[in-house]
């Protein structure tokens, strides 16, 4: 089943380490296509509860430009959700960068 994933997502790897990491903690994970992103993270389920978090999954090497946070950014405001990059670290460890917005 791993060999089949590889082939048909992209990035597969390092976004199965940020998916098992949140299903370990008890969240229900759907795709984010729909967000622009790669995850939408619920803590109940869809139809139960509206995601929280919305989960780009990031290299550690990638490099992110400003627009790109920017758009992410509102987007998640947008939609009431935080925004949170996920970096894989090793094979089973995740480090995450959450984006928190307030009107100035």
């Amino acid at each position: 089943m791993t060999e089949i994933c590889k082939k048909e997502v992209h990035e597969f790897e390092k976004k199965y380490i940020v998916y098992k990491n949140f299903r370990d903690k008890g969240y229900i994970i759907n795709p984010g296509i729909k967000f622009g992103c790669d995850f939408a993270v619920y803590e109940k389920g869809p139809g139960i509860d509206h995601a929280p978090f919305l989960i780009q999954v990031y290299n550690r090497n990638e490099s992110i430009t400003s627009t790109g946070i920017v758009l992410a950014g509102r987007l998640a405001t947008t939609v009431k959700k935080q925004f949170i990059l996920a970096i894989p670290k090793g094979k089973d460890k995740v480090d995450f960068l959450a984006l928190d917005w307030w009107k100035a």
